[in-house]
Order: C-alpha cells, then sequence, then structure tokens
C-alpha cells in the first residue's frame, strides 16, 4: 500500500511539473498534430526545396532557421537563398562568403536589414564557414517600388542591367489567386490593383533566382517572409509553373496566445507549423 502510495505521489509531482511547463513553441504538422523537429528534418530532407516562412522579428523563427540548416547538413549539400538579401547585392554577399572581405565590407556594400547582425549574421557566416552557395534573390525593392505606384510597365524603361536583377519580363500574373486578394482586403484598397503586383515581382524573382541556383541534388532551404510561401502561393506559384516536378516542402511560423493546440485558422498554412507564444520576446 505505501509503494501504491509512494507511486501515486511520484507521479503527480510529475504531472504537476509538466503543469508548469511552458514551452517557447509547439511544432505542427499540416493538420495540426504534434511533430518533433527530429521528425520534421527526416520528412524534409527529401525534397528538392524547403521554404521557411518567418515573422520578421521571430526569435524562434530565426533560432530555428539556424538548427534546421545545421541538421539538415548532416543529410545533405545545401544551398541557401534568402527573401533579405536583394540581387544587385549578390556580388557583395559573394565577396563576404569567399573571405573577400570583412564583415564592415560588407555592411557598407551591402543594405542589409536593420536586424541583420542578430537574425541573419548567423545563417550568413555558417554558410561561410561551411563554404555554401547563398542566393541573394530578392528584387531591389526600389523596382518593387515602382511596381507598387505605377504597375509592371513601370519597369519597362530601366536598363538591361537592371532588368538582370528580376525575373525576366514580361511576369506571369494571376489576381486572383487568394493570397494576393487576402492583400488588398487586409489594406483596405489602400494601394490599390498595384499592391499585390509588387508581391508578384518579388514573388516571381525569388522563384526565378532559386532556380537559378538550384543544384541537382542539392537540397535549397529559402528563408522569407510568411507571406510568400504561406499556402503553397506567392514564391511557390511561379516555381510549379516553371518546374512542376520539384518536391517542395514548406514551413510557416504563427504567434497565439496558447500553443498548446493549433488554431483551426492557423492549420494548413504550411506543411509544418511553427507555433510560438505570443509572449515570446521579439528582436525588433
Amino acid at each position: 500500500m505505501r509503494k501504491f502510495n509512494l507511486a501515486l505521489l511520484m507521479l503527480c509531482m510529475i504531472t504537476s511539473v509538466l503543469a508548469q511547463d511552458k514551452p517557447a513553441y509547439i511544432l505542427y504538422n499540416a493538420k495540426g498534430k504534434k511533430i518533433s523537429f527530429g521528425n520534421m528534418i527526416d520528412k524534409i530532407s527529401g525534397n528538392d526545396i524547403v521554404f521557411f516562412g518567418e515573422l520578421h522579428n521571430n526569435a524562434i523563427a530565426h533560432w530555428l532557421q539556424l538548427e534546421l540548416v545545421k541538421d539538415a547538413k548532416k543529410k545533405r549539400a545545401l544551398v541557401l537563398g534568402a527573401e533579405m538579401f536583394e540581387q544587385d547585392n549578390q556580388e557583395a554577399l559573394d565577396q563576404y562568403l569567399h573571405g573577400k572581405i570583412n564583415q564592415k565590407g560588407f555592411d557598407t556594400l551591402a543594405r542589409l536589414w536593420k536586424n541583420y547582425p542578430t537574425d541573419y549574421a548567423p545563417l550568413v557566416n555558417f554558410a561561410k564557414e561551411n563554404k555554401i552557395v547563398f542566393a541573394a534573390d530578392n528584387i531591389p525593392r526600389r523596382y518593387a517600388s515602382l511596381v507598387a505606384k505605377g504597375g509592371f510597365k513601370a519597369l519597362d524603361s530601366l536598363s538591361s542591367k537592371e532588368k538582370s536583377w528580376m525575373a525576366p519580363l514580361p511576369i506571369a500574373y494571376d489576381a486572383e489567386l487568394p493570397g494576393y486578394k487576402k492583400m488588398l482586403a487586409m489594406m483596405e484598397g489602400h494601394g490599390g490593383d498595384n499592391l499585390p503586383r509588387a508581391q508578384a515581382i518579388k514573388d516571381a524573382t525569388m522563384a526565378y533566382f532559386i532556380l537559378k541556383y538550384y543544384q541537382e541534388g542539392s537540397l535549397f532551404i529559402h528563408f522569407n517572409g510568411s507571406y510568400h510561401s504561406e499556402n503553397h502561393e506567392g514564391i511557390l506559384w511561379y516555381l510549379q509553373k516553371s518546374k512542376p516536378e520539384l518536391k517542395i516542402a514548406t514551413i510557416t511560423t504563427v504567434s497565439q496566445k496558447d500553443i498548446k493546440k493549433l488554431l483551426a485558422e492557423n492549420k494548413g498554412k504550411a506543411d509544418y507549423i511553427i507555433c510560438v507564444d505570443e509572449d515570446m520576446t521579439n528582436t525588433y
């Protein structure tokens, strides 16, 4: 009887400890079933391309990006790419990766996001240390801004050099894609019909340079804002038009007050969903 009581007491203590546990994130599959990080790595490693959709200031997402790259490298040769680096900065990125310039030189030559030191430098430095190709695959922001103001025709007068930093024109565009329609709805008409067109030129350009830098037999891991790859739209729509045979997996990041159960609205956004506690400290 005493042994039974002792066992019951220990069980109660363990349950109490677990009840007080406060994980920073929980990983789910598309259907909302919990999955381990290691299991996800095993499943995504057989793909050609993996998209990691982030919330740009989310510390957990940035930490897991680095962990993903470290673990995936043990299984496959890698190529990396990111929205955060614009194509006209590819030369500066390559010079840094090859040791031709130092970090100060890179800071001077490239337009780096304000959270580069905390959030993206670890990925770039890992690529540098391991001699991994890293694609700067986004359109220069100034040209996306031209589209936002004047539509695709605003790009027609650019020089050949400038056009080399974006997807070949004219790009395909479907204004009825749910993601682009939702963008218009969220902005309540501000920005007009050219707002999703500016998003589309980014998506098309990233898809174009992903294919340019993709190496058959390697795993290409791409980092971007979640909206560019959620629901297998955005960049993926352009990729699938060009190379439908590619095997692609997606990861996205969401924030919830209670992370113990994935909200219905977040299910299906990606093949794997990182659900982060909304009280988690942000990087900016």
